[in-house]
């Protein structure tokens, strides 16, 4: 299975307030993620993490950090990250582009306005902005596949590829229904007109 998280900024205790975040300490909150992520992420799984892993935290005790999270890791950089042992990792980059299924994902820590193939189905996915899945839901609605993976926006688990695609495939057979059902009653309005009839008003 194939995962993305971001923004999980381990160790950083002014970030439970900042981003409101539900937890009593930096302690808490860095074992939640932490087992939030090994329930879904298993040992043989991949994640590609979208930066910003640990924040005010000793190299040291990042890297010990990121070598109890389950799967085989690739880091796109955030602007927190530090020079974690790249042995922990199959890869790091800047920006990074993969296929799933078919489906093509640009990754990068920050939100870009343009990606590669997105007028052709293709999707980005980011953090840095530590957005709630409403922006999400937001970007959804005006049909744009951007979606930031980091842990505000996704009730601090990872997310699948499967489910990213899901969430934008949904909307878009309700927008098919709806197009459907607008089509329907155009046609039956045209019809009376040929018939000379005049059509009720009806609300769409």
């Amino acid at each position: 299975m194939i995962y993305f998280t971001a923004d999980m900024h381990f160790g950083h205790k002014a970030i439970t307030t900042m981003q409101n975040r539900p937890f009593e300490s930096v302690e808490e909150m860095d074992n939640v993620l932490m087992q939030n992520y090994n329930a879904v992420v298993k040992k043989d799984d991949t994640v590609y993490i979208l930066g910003d892993i640990c924040h005010h935290m000793k190299i040291e005790d990042a890297d010990n950090l990121i070598k109890k999270l389950n799967g085989k890791k690739y880091l796109i950089r955030g602007n927190h990250d530090k020079n974690y042992d790249p042995r922990l990792f199959a890869d790091i980059q800047d920006f990074m582009k993969i296929s799933v299924d078919g489906n093509a994902f640009s990754l990068m820590h920050y939100p870009m306005l343009s990606w590669p193939k997105k007028g052709s189905g293709g999707y980005h996915l980011h953090g840095h902005i530590h957005a709630r899945m409403e922006y999400n839901e937001t970007n959804r609605s005006d049909g744009q596949r951007r979606y930031d993976v980091g842990v505000d926006a996704n009730n601090f688990f990872p997310v699948s590829a499967k489910q990213i695609v899901s969430f934008f495939e949904e909307h878009s057979t309700d927008e098919f229904s709806i197009s459907s059902n607008t089509l329907n009653v155009m046609d039956a309005a045209i019809s009376n007109l040929n018939e000379g009839k005049v059509s009720e008003r009806i609300e769409i």
